[in-house]
Order: structure tokens, then sequence, then C-alpha cells
């Protein structure tokens, strides 16, 4: 096998070629060579002994999305005649841009560096990066050419050189653990989607008005009370701390770093049951709210002994999501508070952040506060979409109307969010509800009737719903206000709300395949051409089948081509 090239090598190849790479997201630069590489089960993969839980990790992922069984050199004997060579090596990849953004575990992009090369001959796969991490990103895109060229029990890759690198340091996606309780095994599930499309944050919403899914030992009600519910009658539940020692663990061996958000200064009613001293005293906007089967209400700094509430509650999520450099605040939907107490809080959940060694993020509306550069503010209320509903009239008869105005009060300062974060020297995490908000319902027809039932219930009705086409032809850059280039952006996520979501089955028919064109977006700097990359999409499909995943299915697609 020759050795794999240092230099960038031709011009970029023409989409044709790009395709026979069956990679989500797309490859920066990819080449085709000559012939292809058969592979079935019993080939050998070789590599530095540092890097054997990749690769043992690598075979058992192989086997379970092709049922190719690979086998991990255990000796020199096996590593001299390896089908599959793998090296830690960043030779000749300078060509590649490093990530821009910022990285959920803190680390520099330098350090982190993801960018990684594959040499596929008819006579074997070489393959390197720059790092572990790196190895694990050039594993799984061979993982996914093999899957996608299974048939029965053997694989045929075709020939290519592929070099490539993410083009956002944050690529991530959120899930309300609340409103619905995720039990630490689908969460697994979606460490697994997440990692399997090169996403590496996953964001826990893990407090809300609904319930709270992490323990406070200093505060133990908010689990036995506050985590007793959901929505609705929905069951609750929460999360030990030896459950999140074990997410955090598996979710690091895969390079997903999990942020903790704790929602504050509002969607705190659940504090509020387990700690009624905590509760403020009504008011009109919240006692029209509660006639209505609303609840709104927020944190007071000055009452009882809030400060060392936030301290505790904050000293703990930051102790158990060790993993993560930043612990998410909440900040938006402040209903009835001011604007000083508001921004005061969140400058009070900022600095008990910071002082735990740690960084800050908070919804766009932290803006609001005394946000810096070393702060993430999360752009997720798209202008152009609030602007129409607030003018529309479509809250009329939705809300009270002491409530209405409450909510377009606070809605109403929006637009100037994400230029306040930028002239506060902040970076903006890009989720804008109109293309990263999963939990609007799909608007194509789905393939079964089944899932048409299901397409009918699943997505909150307040969307107009969106095609997966919508959801991944766009750019970062082009949606998000007073943004030119990627420097101010920190990265890009996405985030599922489970008001319609009801179990398992419920979330992954919203998650997938919306996740893999998250992870195109957030990963390729290459504008997606819908034919080409749908075909990428049914040649993916195979490995969500055979992992059991409840995956939507639009009937504009010829899914079963690839069955």
């Amino acid at each position: 096998m020759t050795d794999l090239i240092t230099t960038p090598g031709p011009q970029p190849p023409s989409a044709a070629s790009v395709l026979s790479t069956a990679a989500i997201p797309a490859i920066h630069v990819a080449h085709s060579l000559p012939g292809s590489w058969r592979v079935s089960s019993g080939a050998c993969v070789s590599g530095p002994e540092s890097l054997a839980g990749l690769l043992h990790r690598f075979a058992d992922d192989v086997a379970t999305d092709s049922g190719i069984a690979l086998v991990v050199a255990s000796d020199d004997d096996d590593a001299a005649t390896a089908d599959i060579l793998v090296d830690l090596d960043a030779t000749g990849l300078d060509h590649l841009p490093l990530a821009t953004g910022v990285r959920a575990d803190g680390r520099d992009v330098e350090e982190a560096d993801e960018r990684y090369a594959i040499e596929i001959e008819p006579t074997g796969v070489r393959l390197r990066g720059a790092t572990h991490e790196a190895v694990h990103r050039a594993l799984t895109t061979l993982r996914q050419l093999i899957t996608a060229g299974t048939a029965g029990s053997i694989a045929d890759v075709p020939g290519a050189r592929l070099t490539d690198g993410p083009r956002f340091a944050w690529r991530g996606l959120s899930v309300d653990v609340v409103r619905t309780f995720h039990d630490p095994e689908s969460i697994r599930r979606v460490i697994d989607m997440c990692s399997l499309y090169k996403l590496n944050v996953l964001h826990l919403h893990l407090t809300d008005d609904q319930g709270w899914r992490f323990e406070v030992p200093t505060w133990p009600l908010l689990t036995e009370i506050g985590g007793a519910g959901a929505l609705g009658d929905r069951p609750g539940g929460y999360y030990s701390q030896a459950d999140v020692a074990e997410l955090v663990q598996y979710a690091s061996e895969r390079f997903v770093t999990i942020v903790p958000e704790v929602d504050l200064p509002g969607h705190v009613q659940a504090v509020f049951r387990a700690y009624p001293v905590l509760a403020p005293e009504p008011n009109p906007a919240a006692q029209a709210a509660s006639a209505a089967g609303l609840a709104i209400g927020t944190l007071d700094l000055d009452r009882g002994p809030t400060r060392q509430f936030v301290a505790d509650a904050l000293t703990a999520v930051a102790e158990q999501f060790h993993t993560a450099a930043y612990v998410h605040v909440g900040g938006d939907e402040a209903f009835g508070m001011s604007d000083e107490a508001h921004a005061e809080f969140v400058d009070e959940a900022m600095a008990v952040v910071r002082g735990l060694g740690k960084r800050a993020i908070g919804w766009q509306e932290a803006a609001r506060a005394n946000v810096g550069a070393d702060d993430v503010v999360q752009y997720w209320i798209e202008p152009n979409q609030m602007a129409a509903m607030m003018d529309s009239g479509a809250l009329d008869g939705m809300l009270p109307p002491e409530l209405a105005t409450v909510f377009l009060e606070t809605m109403g300062k929006s637009s100037d969010d994400v230029p306040t974060a930028l002239a506060k020297g902040s970076r903006v995490l890009v989720s804008p509800n109109t293309v990263l908000y999963f939990d609007q319902p799909h608007a194509e027809t789905a393939a079964t009737e089944d899932q048409e039932a299901l397409r009918a219930r699943v997505g909150l009705p307040f969307y107009p719903g969106a095609t997966l086409r919508e959801m991944v032809e766009w750019d970062p850059v082009s949606v998000t206000p007073g943004i030119d280039s990627d420097d101010r952006i920190a990265g890009v996520e996405a985030a599922v709300w489970c008001e319609t979501v009801t179990n398992r089955d419920d979330l992954e028919f919203l998650l997938m395949p919306r996740l893999a064109g998250l992870g195109e977006r957030a990963w390729s700097a290459t504008p997606t051409d819908w034919d080409e990359y749908v075909h990428r999409l049914t040649a993916a499909s195979r490995a969500w089948d055979r992992r059991g995943w409840a995956w939507f299915r639009p009937a504009s697609i010829d899914w079963q081509g690839v069955m």
C-alpha cells in the first residue's frame, strides 16, 4: 500500500466522486482512487497500544452497524498483516483549517485537533489522525463507509484518499429531560447518535417547571419532590450521582462532552414545589397564568436562602459533570421579572460558575446581563419568525391578556440580544428555532400510516413544521444576525424540547434523520447538494435499522433501495 499523501494533491473532486464516500458529514477533501477494498469478518485492525480502547470500540460499532466482525490485532504478527492500519500522526494535514469557535471541554482547538486522513486501496486501509479524538473521527468515517458498502457478509468500499476536519469546535445537541424524563439507557442511545455524526456536545436541560433531574446533596427535596414529576401524568425520575458518573464516562469515551444546564431564574416551579420558602409572593401576571393552567415565577436573590441555593445547585452540577468546562445557567423567559433584577440574577449565577473554575453559557436573554469575552450566548429566537408571530395576533386567545402582555414585553426585546452579546465580546452559539429546533413537526408525509399518525402527534403545532431539506440547506453565518464570518461563532447546537414527546421512540422520531443534517452543518463548510445528500442519507439508514432507532421515513425518499 502506498503512503498517505502529505500535500493537498489535485483540485477537489466532482460531486460524483464525493458521493462515493457515502459519509455524513461530507468529507472536506475527497479524491477517488482505482479499485475498491473488500472487507469481511476476520479482517484485522491494528494501531498503537494507546489506541486499543478506540480500536475495540470501532470493531464493536462496525459489527453492530454492518454485521462484519473485525479483529483487533493482539500481537506484532497480526499488526504486520493488518487490513486497517491506524496511526497517531498529523503530518500533511496543515492544508486543512483548524476548527473555529470554542470547545465544551475547554481545550484549545490546537490541542484537541480533530483533523485526519484515510487512504483506501484494494490492499487495505491506512488511517491517521492528529490526536486520539481525530482517530475516533476517522474511524467513524470508515465505519460509515463499511456500513454503506455492505451487502450480506461482505463490504466493498471504493478506493479514495480523504482528508477531513471540522468547521466548528462546538457541535451539539440539547435534550430536554424534564418534560419527559429520559432514562440513562435512552441518553446513551442519543450519545451514540451524536458520536456517529461527529457531534461532540450533549447539552442536558436538567431543570424546569416540570421537574428536577440531578442530586444536590444539601437540598434533597429537589429530587424527592421536584424530581417526582414531569409534564402531565408522565413518570418522573432523576439521575443519581452514580448515573451521572456513568453517563459522563460513556460520553467521554466517545468524545462527547455533557454540558449541564440549571435553568434560572425562571422555569423553577419544581424548585418552589420542593422548597416553598424560595417561592415569590404572588403577582397579577402569575395569578392570571395560574388561572389559565400555566405557571410562571422567578427566583428572587433577596428572598430567604436563594443565594445559597443558587451556589449549592451550580456547585453540585459542576462537580458531577466534571468534564465540561461550561455550565449553562439558562436565563431565558424570566416572565414578570424586571430587567434590572434579571440582569442581577444572571450576573450572580455566572459569577458563581466562574468562581468554580468553569465558564458560563446562557440562552440569548443572558446578553442583557454583564456577559463578556469568556461567556457564550445561545441564540435561539429567530427575529423574523418572532416578529411575524407577534404581529399576526397568534397569541390572541391562547394566553390571558395579563400574561400575553408580559410575554410580548419579554420576547419583544429578543431582537437586540445577539447584537448586544457581540458588542460585549461574547461568542454566539447558533441554535435558531427555525432550523435547529427539532421539536418542530416533520413537514413531509411519512412513508407509512403508523408514522403518519405519529407525525400528527409528535412535534409542537406552534411551529409550521420543517422538512429534512430545510434543516440541512442553510448556513450558520447567514442565519445569525450581526455575524458575517465564523470568527464570532462559538459553534452550532440543535435543541429538542419534549412537550409532545412521551417516550424514547417519540424522541428518536424527532431526532433522526435530522441529527445527520446537524452534523453536516456543524462539521462541513461545503454547501449541501440535496440530491447528493439523499444518497448519503439512505446509505446511512442501514445502521439506524440495525441499532433499532425509531427514525422518521419521509415518503419522498426511496429508502427501500438500500434495505
